[in-house]
């Protein structure tokens, strides 16, 4: 076999491959639960090339039990890491206590607000890669960061795309 042919058929395997990957989470994002969750950016520092925002996700926690931390100076409501398990409802990502083995999850920190409401973030985080180019419009006040996700059988949910949310609205961004 010439050099030729084995770089051709070596490029053709590797077509294959990305054309694979690409198929499934094609596949994956029609087939599987979508839904939003509100993010908290931070600045990434990780040596990998080119543009992207490090987020985590945010989302109403349902059937935590969490603890009030009565030693602190402040007594307040702390974080507790556990694992949940992730669903959609009404088109937002949920983190519940319970659910199947088969069902998608992560570890999350649970922490209850002063109006009794449950929320957990997302301990891994979710890498998000823009054009070099892209026009990140900067936070106003009130405003929320947004991202819709896949949640696929196995693994962490996949990012789909961002949206500003401004006076209750949704502003997809288009990187």
């Amino acid at each position: 076999m010439s050099r030729v042919t084995k770089g051709i058929t070596l490029a053709v395997i590797q077509l294959l491959l990305v054309a694979s990957l690409a198929a499934k989470l094609l596949y994956d994002r029609t087939t599987q639960p979508r839904g939003w969750a509100k993010v908290q950016t931070y600045d990434p520092d990780l040596p990998i090339r080119g543009r992207y925002l490090w987020e985590q996700l945010n989302m109403p926690a349902e059937g935590f039990t969490v603890e009030r931390n009565e030693n602190a100076r402040n007594p307040s409501w702390g974080y507790m890491q556990q694992w949940a398990y992730y669903s959609v409802r009404d088109g937002q990502l949920i983190a519940s206590s319970t659910g199947s083995p088969s069902q998608p999850g992560g570890w999350v920190n649970v922490w209850k607000n002063a109006d009794d409401t449950m929320h957990a973030r997302a301990e891994q985080s979710s890498f998000f890669f823009i054009p070099d180019t892209a026009n990140i419009p900067p936070l106003q006040r009130g405003d929320e960061m947004w991202m819709e996700v896949t949640l696929p059988k196995k693994g962490p949910p996949r990012p789909i795309r961002m949206a500003l949310k401004h006076n209750g609205q949704f502003t997809p961004l288009n990187f």
